[in-house]
């Protein structure tokens, strides 16, 4: 399958909505990586899991998969060589555990569904781990019971904290510190147990100062009374980080020793997720697994495209028995177009394992590939017209088709003039017929479907149209060509009966009236004198309006003797023959009296240089000799 091909078929935004009943990123993203199957065996077996899942979600009021979570980085850590920490852990002991829950579940249910049954043998149990994680780690932090050695040191340090504060309480309580003291509780500065002291003080009071507030009034001191203390405590600290990372390590190589059979795990689980996602989707839309082929022949029955909602029109359709190309006829937004992305999205969806909404008895064929040229594909980049792309497009699937193909074209042949497009689209859909291609196309040139009546294999269909209500009814009728419905319409506009009657005879046989009209039913021009139109002799400065150029100019010359009319326009004086022009406006309308006219033919540089002359501008005389010491030169 090409890249066009799940674009105009939106095959990615099915996917999409299957994607939405996954339950973790490991489903998601192996439907991210899911492609249509050409292989029926691997189709069979993929409608298979979906309609298993789909039993054990009807007959089950839920499935044990929520809690379940993509590990896969986690794993990755562990290979690298590096040490998990305690809410990593944890997440993996969750996942585990959900292992454990789904094998169990799916042990049960042979009956209902043997191939998922038959999956869950290969999932593994790691309930040691899980034990070993759960004791050693209690909200997401290493837990004293974790290790005999870790519960002496944080028993050893619980009771030098408790010697500490005794310390300091009594620190606190001593008058001859009170005045020193900036505020009375004990403050704990980097795992450092202070006592706030007034800045002026600081030297009054042995210690160490370990932090100073931001405006400096105050100073944290770790009292001399209890630095030893803290340096002991500073040292079992240190001992239980030791404690912690030999804890954390023992677990983390246990998990990485049983790294081969958790990715396994993983994977199952993936598969499981996106299996149930299918089977989901196919709940919600009261999907079926329909019967499989693949020979080529496909039948709809009351189908629906996937991705439509609302009020739908049901497609029945069948090619590939009795005709291997089929011609779809009717008006424009009857619906073709959404007929032949039916037939696409629900082959695709087929391979690749997923349920469609139709009645039993559907039946659809698993093809090596699938071609479509449907909607503008007009390239800006290489400049080709809609016709040229669509050609470029047609003959790219030629080369690329082989006889277990199906193409679905829109409007085949269009863009071009009418006759060579329909001989150009003829020969196309011969010359896939030839190569055992089965097509579906679309068209609007009656030579198609005249053709497609004499071809035995080839058979007609029309979007049905409502001829009273002059609305189309979105329903395909094989067998049946489109009815003219431009006549259909015209009629109902109250179009003069003789005139549908010849438009059916020329659509049917293309035998023209070509009869001169008598001459006595022609009305003649008659000249009439006082006639404004025919008498009016155009006169300089009037605005006229070229007919030929539909622009407006201004008369410069009066019409010579071949009635030619010199009329400025565009900064040129150009010849045109009175017939060409219309009055816009006169000049006595359009000017005061006493209007220079000649201002209407200079353009305002040269009306200001004129002026400049007049007046005697030195700047004007300057030019005006240099133009002619200019011409003396050449």
């Amino acid at each position: 399958m090409n890249k066009m091909t799940f674009e105009k078929l939106q095959y990615n935004e099915l996917k999409e909505m299957v994607k939405s009943h996954c339950v973790s990123s490991l489903g998601k993203e192996l439907l991210d990586k899911l492609q249509p199957s050409t292989n029926s065996k691997v189709v069979k077996n993929r409608l298979n899991e979906t309609s298993e899942a789909r039993k054990l979600l009807d007959a089950e009021n839920h499935l044990p998969l929520k809690g379940i979570s993509n590990i896969n980085y986690l794993m990755e850590k562990l290979e690298k060589g590096m040490i998990l920490g305690p809410s990593e852990l944890v997440a993996i002991s969750d996942f585990l555990r959900g292992c454990r829950v789904i094998k169990k579940f799916m042990l049960g249910k042979e009956f209902f569904a043997p191939v998922l049954h038959a999956y869950s043998y290969s999932m593994m149990e790691f309930q040691s781990i899980e034990e070993d994680i759960n004791y050693s780690i209690r909200g997401n932090r290493v837990d004293s019971e974790a290790s005999k050695e870790l519960k002496r040191i944080r028993n050893q340090m619980a009771k030098t904290e408790e010697k500490i504060e005794e310390r300091l309480n009594k620190f606190l309580k001593s008058n001859a510190n009170k005045q020193y003291i900036q505020e009375f509780f004990i403050s704990k500065k980097d795992d450092r147990f202070t006592i706030p002291i007034k800045a002026s003080y600081k030297n009054q009071v042995e210690g160490t100062i370990i932090e100073a507030s931001s405006k400096g009034s105050t100073v944290f001191i770790e009292p001399a009374a209890i630095s030893k203390l803290n340096a002991e405590l500073a040292t079992l600290k240190a001992e239980e980080s030791m404690e912690e990372y030999q804890i954390l390590a023992t677990l983390s190589g246990s998990i990485l020793e049983q790294t081969s059979q958790i990715n396994i795990n993983i994977e199952l689980i993936a598969q499981y997720d996106m299996i149930f996602a299918k089977a989901k989707f196919s709940k919600t839309m009261d999907g079926i697994e329909p019967k499989l082929n693949n020979h080529g022949y496909i039948k709809l029955i009351s189908c629906k495209h996937p991705l439509l909602t609302g009020n739908i029109v049901p497609l029945d359709f069948e090619i590939g028995k009795d005709y291997r190309s089929l011609i779809i006829t009717g008006p424009n937004a009857g619906g073709k177009t959404v007929v032949l992305k039916t037939i696409g999205i629900l082959t695709l969806a087929i391979m690749s394992g997923f349920h469609i909404a139709a009645a039993e008895g559907t039946e659809l064929a698993v093809f090596n590939q699938i071609f479509v040229d449907i909607g503008d594909n007009q390239s800006i980049e290489n400049s080709l017209s809609t016709f040229s792309s669509h050609m470029k497009n047609i003959s790219e699937i030629m080369n690329a088709s082989t006889n277990n193909t199906l193409l679905l074209f829109d409007e085949i042949g269009s863009g071009t003039e009418p006759n060579e497009g329909a001989a150009l689209a003829i020969a196309i859909l011969e010359e896939f017929y030839q190569m055992g291609c089965m097509t579906v196309a679309t068209t609007h040139y009656g030579e198609i479907k005249r053709y497609s009546e004499m071809h035995s294999d080839f058979m007609n269909a029309a979007m049905q149209f409502n001829s009273e209500a002059l609305e189309p009814m979105y329903k395909l009728l094989i067998g049946k060509s489109g009815d003219s419905n431009a006549l259909w319409i015209s009629k109902k506009m109250n179009l003069r009966e003789k005139v549908l009657q010849k438009a059916q005879r020329y659509i049917e046989n293309k035998t023209y009236d070509l009869e001169r009209v008598r001459d006595n039913k022609i009305k003649k021009p008659v000249l009439v004198a006082n006639q404004e139109e025919v008498t009016y002799e155009f006169e300089v400065g009037d605005r006229v309006k070229l007919t030929e150029l539909e622009d407006y100019g201004i008369v410069y010359e009066k019409k010579d003797n071949h009635n030619n009319v010199s009329v400025f326009y565009k900064n040129e004086i150009v010849k045109v023959n009175i017939k060409r022009l219309q009055l816009e406006g006169k000049a006595t309308d359009l000017y005061p009296e006493g209007y220079d006219l000649n201002s209407l033919f200079v353009s305002y540089a040269e009306r200001k240089f004129q002026h400049d002359m007049e007046r005697g501008s030195k700047k004007a005389l300057k030019k005006v000799s240099k133009e002619i010491k200019k011409r003396l030169n050449e």
